[in-house]
């Protein structure tokens, strides 16, 4: 993972996120809701809910309004069924693109990222076009400057407790783990006072495309812009070699 840290755009993210906060919570709040509907509204039972709520907190949701929409969807008003739903296709160039959606409305979903494909210079493909070129991972990212640890320390602590591999990057060390191995790690670091920018199961690209024309660099951030805009996406990744 070296020369690709997540670091910056995790900073990029939050950037945008804090301009449209309202949006990020709305999105934490169908995590949340998902989570609820599988595993019940007690985290110490449902280690899917754990993971949700440490999401929200990393992302600045308040307690009560987590507190909040765990018993909304809990209760009598917590019926409204999202549905996940993935998407995958195509950038300019050929940059590999992947969209999850949770949705109540499969169609609608399904247009606007359509759209978007189209807008931004690419087109959207079949199932598995593209996602055999990211492994699903735990990743787990850490700000050098919020830590006063021996890299070596910190790495113990997480391989200890499950990690597969730890890579330190100029301003950032970033922990990849197996999917069901995330939520324990976290802990780990946790239980260690160690603070996260962001821990959550991502698709990490096995392969990187560059963009050098100025015009597929425009509309594969007018595509990605698109995609933010979309209040039924919840994550989008890509192998774009920004």
């Amino acid at each position: 993972m070296s020369g690709h840290s997540k670091f910056a755009n995790i900073k990029h993210k939050k950037e945008k996120n804090d301009a449209a906060k309202g949006k990020i919570f709305t999105m934490l709040g169908r995590e949340i809701a998902v989570a609820v509907k599988a595993g019940g509204p007690d985290p110490s039972n449902n280690g899917k809910l754990r993971d949700v709520i440490a999401k929200a907190k990393s992302n600045n949701m308040p307690n009560d309004t987590i507190e909040r929409s765990i018993k909304k969807a809990s209760g009598a008003d917590g019926s409204v069924d999202y549905e996940n739903v993935t998407y995958e296709g195509y950038g300019p160039n050929g940059v590999a693109v992947i969209v999850e959606a949770l949705t109540d409305n499969r169609n609608r979903a399904a247009a606007n990222v359509r759209n978007a494909f189209t807008k931004g210079g690419g087109n959207m493909g079949t199932s598995g076009c593209v996602s055999f070129m990211f492994d699903t991972k735990g990743l787990i990212v850490i700000d050098k400057e919020e830590i006063d640890m021996d890299d070596d320390e910190l790495m113990m602590i997480a391989l200890d407790a499950g990690a597969e591999d730890f890579a330190v990057e100029e301003d950032s060390y970033e922990i990849t783990t197996m999917p069901d191995d995330i939520g324990a790690v976290r802990e780990a670091l946790e239980a260690a006072g160690i603070p996260m920018v962001s821990a959550e199961v991502t698709m990490i690209p096995q392969t990187y495309t560059e963009l050098t024309n100025e015009e597929d660099i425009k509309k594969m951030n007018k595509l990605l812009d698109l995609l933010d805009d979309d209040d039924d996406v919840q994550n989008v990744y890509h192998n774009w070699d920004e």
